[in-house]
């Protein structure tokens, strides 16, 4: 397949993802219990909606760190990589500067940070690393075991959107969950700022995730197959 093909459906899956989970947290806000879960669902719901829309072409990423793992799992080469993470990115900016001017034009920020991800709510960096680490764990493990199972073709988009909704519902209050460092940047360089200070934990730590997650997983398979 044409790698524009893949590149381009990563960057629009990334730009929906970005555009409808931050939109959510900065027009509807998340400090409610009906908001917080509101912005879990619009990651979420964005996973599912993007996996039947681009599933076919690129796999649907849509995120560096499962990037990361399925480079590792050799199910894609290191030049794909890089240009899967171009594209993530790049979508994720485009997206940032949407929202960003939106908010410049005197649409009301709820977040008041543009729905970037900081240390602060996690009580300090080394807190927010454990969490984003555990969560990408979480929900990078999960991708590695479903996009593996073909029976699990037909739904394995529903469990994988379920499952990042499900690692915002913990996340949103402490680190506003990234698990995606594509997400993160893009909202960053527009917010500047904390935001950007706070950047390389939300690069690093879903980075890390995803790897431990192969980790057990080559583990987990390697056990069964024997």
């Amino acid at each position: 397949m044409n790698h524009s093909r893949k590149y381009t459906a990563e960057l629009i899956g990334t730009f929906v993802l970005t555009f409808m989970g931050c939109g959510a947290a900065i027009f509807l806000g998340a400090a409610t219990g009906g908001g917080h879960l509101a912005v879990a669902f619009a990651f979420g719901l964005s996973i599912v909606a993007m996996a039947y829309v681009i599933g076919g072409v690129s796999g649907c990423h849509i995120n560096p760190a499962v990037s990361l793992s399925m480079l590792l799992d050799k199910r894609m080469t290191a030049g794909e990589f890089v240009g899967y993470v171009i594209a993530q990115v790049a979508g994720a900016i485009i997206a940032g500067a949407l929202l960003h001017m939106l908010v410049s034009s005197g649409l009301h920020d709820y977040t008041g940070s543009l729905g970037t991800n900081v240390v602060a709510g996690a009580g300090g960096t080394f807190n927010a690393l454990v969490i984003e680490v555990v969560l990408t764990f979480i929900f990078v493990l999960t991708i590695l075991g479903v996009t593996a199972n073909k029976a699990m073709g037909s739904v394995a988009g529903i469990v994988i959107g379920l499952t990042l909704t499900f690692v915002h519902i913990v996340g949103i209050p402490l680190t506003g969950t990234s698990v995606n460092p594509a997400r993160s940047i893009g909202p960053a360089i527009f917010q500047g700022g904390q935001a950007l200070t706070d950047l390389w934990v939300f690069i690093l730590a879903p980075l890390a995730g995803a790897a431990l997650a192969f980790v057990v997983y080559r583990f987990l398979v390697k056990r069964e197959a024997k």
